[in-house]
């Protein structure tokens, strides 16, 4: 710590001293610093890797699927539906003509004053679906005006089956309750409503589908008809599934006919590959440039010479390694993609690969997906890496350890340069003022001379 009055008492530069004896000490944390600046550098690098191993386990997980291979595309004529196939449908043309669309069904009672009046007092409402399902609210001493029923219902189990609101009419009474069932389709739809110990109530909603209603209008549910090939199917809902294997059919327009055409789709096949290609560059890229030294410069990078990425440059590579023992394509060479012997990276020939796919997808998904084909490889080499026992995790935590070391021996330096600059301080002020003594007494005495001499020259 410097003290600017240092060397005021003495005339000697002891204020510069101390901070020549600062940046000396100094130089000691300087060093921690940089080994500190390294080792950072070394933890964000095995992050890097981490992400590329990461992405690149993703990219294999993939060619494991079995959705990846023999995938389908539909064609829909007109607007009467939207379909959608994956890989368990069969390609062909469908003639599909939708009849009627599946609606909800909707009960409305006859109207009330005051929306917020009590109807009777307590009571149980029963609701019982066209499917059996049977719910029960029980009042008490709950609200029974129509906005305590909205609020009733609504906040009961989903399986309760219905949803209430208001509507305004604009009478005299204008205030009538809607009831919509939560479901499309006839199975959907209320059956009966009964409220046990509230006579008032039961007359506002009590119902029942097998007879007359006349405190309720019932707009009745629908189920969807449509007629695929002549085939007549019925549906709960617009959104039927599996009338056709593997495919579903999301129908917007009642009365209106369309042609399906299901086509194969390989595009879904190339995607995957070409993805699971540049997530092995991409790694290899990182590792590279982490581990590249610049001659010139005489300058390393974070992991320059470090054994965690060779390892991992290594071990991915060795994974590439692999054939399928039977069918017509059985190497990565032959389906199109090999190692540039230059730059390791991997490289793609569009025209063999759009040819393999096409011609021999069973021999793609063997070689990628079977047992001890490249998913699988690159699945046991990736593990090896990550997750919390992995060779990365070891690494950073290493580099942690090594971290929190230089960080105590940054304290305890930068806390011994501190008490050996204020040893010194105090030494550096002790001389000041000794020194200001004997400027002060050497003054005295050439003053006392000066008079002695005066004296003598008088007589």
């Amino acid at each position: 710590m410097a003290i600017s009055s240092i060397g005021v008492g003495s005339g000697l530069p002891l204020d510069q001293l101390l901070t020549d004896f600062r940046n000396s000490e100094n130089q000691a944390l300087a060093l921690i610093q940089k080994k500190q600046v390294s080792e950072q550098s070394r933890l964000t690098a095995y992050g890097r890797i981490q992400s590329s191993i990461e992405a690149l386990k993703t990219a294999a997980e993939k060619l494991g699927k079995d959705d990846t291979y023999g995938g389908l595309k539909t064609s829909v004529s007109g607007d009467a539906f939207t379909a959608s196939a994956t890989n368990k449908a069969i390609a062909g043309q469908y003639d599909i003509r939708v009849e009627t669309l599946a609606s909800a069904q909707s009960l409305v009672t006859n109207g009330v004053a005051d929306r917020a009046q009590a109807i009777g007092t307590g009571g149980t409402i029963t609701i019982e679906l066209a499917d059996g399902t049977t719910q029960s609210i029980e009042l008490g001493s709950e609200d029974t005006s129509i906005n305590g029923l909205i609020k009733a219902i609504n906040q009961a189990d989903p399986s309760l089956g219905v949803r209430a609101t208001v509507i305004n009419d604009g009478g005299a009474e204008p205030h009538r309750l809607l009831l919509t069932a939560t479901a499309t389709g006839e199975n959907a739809a209320v059956s009966r409503i009964t409220v046990d110990d509230n006579a008032q109530l039961e007359a506002l909603i009590g119902f029942d589908s097998s007879g007359a209603n006349p405190n309720i209008q019932e707009q009745k549910a629908n189920n969807a008809t449509l007629f695929i090939n002549g085939i007549e199917i019925s549906s709960q809902t617009n959104q039927v599934e599996n009338a056709i294997e593997g495919v579903t059919l999301t129908l917007t327009k009642a009365d209106e006919s369309a042609t399906l055409k299901v086509e194969r789709d390989d595009a879904g096949t190339t995607q995957a590959i070409k993805a699971f290609v540049t997530a092995y560059n991409n790694l290899q890229s990182t590792i590279k440039s982490l581990t590249s030294y610049d001659v010139e410069a005489q300058q390393g990078s974070a992991l320059t010479g470090d054994t965690l990425a060779r390892r991992a440059q290594a071990a991915t590579r060795d994974a590439l390694n692999g054939f399928s023992s039977e069918g017509t394509l059985r190497t990565l060479s032959q389906l199109g993609i090999t190692t540039n012997p230059t730059t390791g990276q991997l490289e793609v020939n569009d025209e063999k690969l759009s040819a393999g796919i096409k011609d021999h997808l069973g021999d793609v998904q063997r070689l990628l997906a079977g047992e001890g084909g490249l998913a699988e490889r690159f699945k046991a080499t990736t593990e090896n890496f990550l997750g919390s026992k992995g060779y990365i995790q070891s690494a950073k935590d290493g580099a942690d350890r090594t971290l929190a070391n230089l960080q105590r021996q940054y304290d305890d330096t930068s806390a011994r340069i501190d008490a050996k600059m204020e040893n010194y301080r105090r030494q550096f002020t002790a001389l000041d003022s000794m020194m200001a003594q004997m400027s002060s007494v050497s003054s005295y005495l050439t003053q006392q001379l000066s008079m002695l001499g005066n004296l003598y020259e008088k007589k």
